[in-house]
C-alpha cells in the first residue's frame, strides 16, 4: 500500500467560490428564517421558521456546500465512488445540529429557560460546532477508494475548533441580526467560516492506494450532487417564497399597536 497523490481543485478554483456562494445564500436565507421564528406569534409558526431556518443553513448552507467542494476532490488515475447511507446520515447530521443549536439559543424555547443567554449560547455553539464537524467526517465516511483514506488528528482538531466558532458566530447572528441588509455581510462571514471548515478538514487527507483491491463501489459524485443541488435550491425557492408572503416587521407592529388600542381601558 503507497501514499497517492490527491487533488481538491481538480475543476478548478470556480468550485470554491461557488461552494461559498452556496453557503453563504443558504445561511442568508437561514438567518431570515431564524429571525422571523424570534417574531412570531404562535408557538406553531415558531417551529416552523425554526425548521426552515435549519434547513437553509445546515442543509443547504453546510452540507450541500461539503458535496460541491468534493466534486473537486480527486485522487489521479484511481476510482472514487460515495456511500449512499453515510450522505444521507451526514445530511441528517447537518440539519438537526443546527435545530438542536437554534433550539438552545432561542430566547423563546423552552431548552434552559433560565440560563443566561451567554451560557446557551455558549452550550449550543459547542454542541453545534462539533455536530457540525461530525457531518463533516460522516460525509468523508462516505467516500471509497481502492485502498485507505487517512485524515490527520491535528487538522481533524482545527476543524472541529472552526466548526464551533463557526457555530457561536452562526446562533449569535440568529439572534442579533434584524436587517435584511445586515444579513448580507452576516451570510458572507458565515459562508466563509463553513468553507474554512471544509477546507482545513480536507487538507489532513491522505491517501493509500492498495493496487490489491478491486475498485470500489457506490455513487459518483456527479450522481448525488444533481439531485441534492436541485432539491436544494428547490428548497430554497419554497423557503423564499414563504419569507416574501410572510407579513414584514412593520406589519407586524401595526397588529400589535392595534391589539393593544382594541383593550377595553380600566
Amino acid at each position: 500500500m503507497s501514499s497517492h497523490e490527491i487533488h481538491h481543485f481538480s475543476m478548478g478554483t470556480w468550485v470554491f467560490l461557488l461552494a461559498w456562494l452556496v453557503s453563504a445564500i443558504g445561511s442568508y436565507v437561514g438567518l431570515a428564517c431564524a429571525h422571523r421564528a424570534t417574531i412570531a406569534p404562535t408557538r406553531s409558526l415558531h417551529r416552523r421558521w425554526t425548521w426552515l431556518a435549519s434547513v437553509s443553513i445546515g442543509g443547504v448552507g453546510i452540507w450541500l456546500m461539503h458535496f460541491i467542494g468534493m466534486m473537486g476532490f480527486a485522487v489521479p488515475g484511481e476510482t472514487v465512488r460515495y456511500g449512499l447511507v453515510e450522505t444521507i446520515a451526514s445530511v441528517a447530521l447537518a440539519i438537526g445540529a443546527t435545530w438542536f443549536g437554534l433550539q438552545i439559543v432561542d430566547p423563546n424555547s423552552s431548552w434552559m429557560p433560565t440560563a443566561p443567554r451567554f451560557v446557551r449560547l455558549g452550550i449550543g455553539g459547542v454542541v453545534m460546532g462539533c455536530a457540525v464537524a461530525a457531518m463533516h467526517y460522516t460525509g468523508m465516511a462516505a467516500v471509497r477508494v481502492p485502498g485507505e483514506l487517512i485524515q490527520d488528528s491535528a487538522y481533524i482538531a482545527a476543524s472541529v475548533v472552526i466548526g464551533v466558532v463557526a457555530s457561536l458566530v452562526a446562533l449569535w447572528l440568529s439572534q442579533a441580526v434584524e436587517s435584511p441588509l445586515m444579513r448580507v455581510p452576516a451570510a458572507a462571514i458565515m459562508g466563509c467560516a463553513v468553507v474554512a471548515l471544509h477546507y482545513t478538514g480536507m487538507a489532513g487527507v491522505s491517501v493509500h492506494i492498495d493496487q490489491s483491491v478491486p475498485d470500489p463501489s457506490g455513487m459518483t459524485v456527479m450522481s448525488l450532487m444533481f439531485p441534492g443541488f436541485i432539491l436544494g435550491f428547490l428548497v430554497l425557492a419554497l423557503v423564499l417564497l414563504l419569507l416574501l408572503a410572510a407579513p414584514s416587521d412593520a406589519d407586524i407592529d401595526r397588529e400589535d399597536q392595534m391589539a393593544d388600542w382594541s383593550q377595553p381601558v380600566v
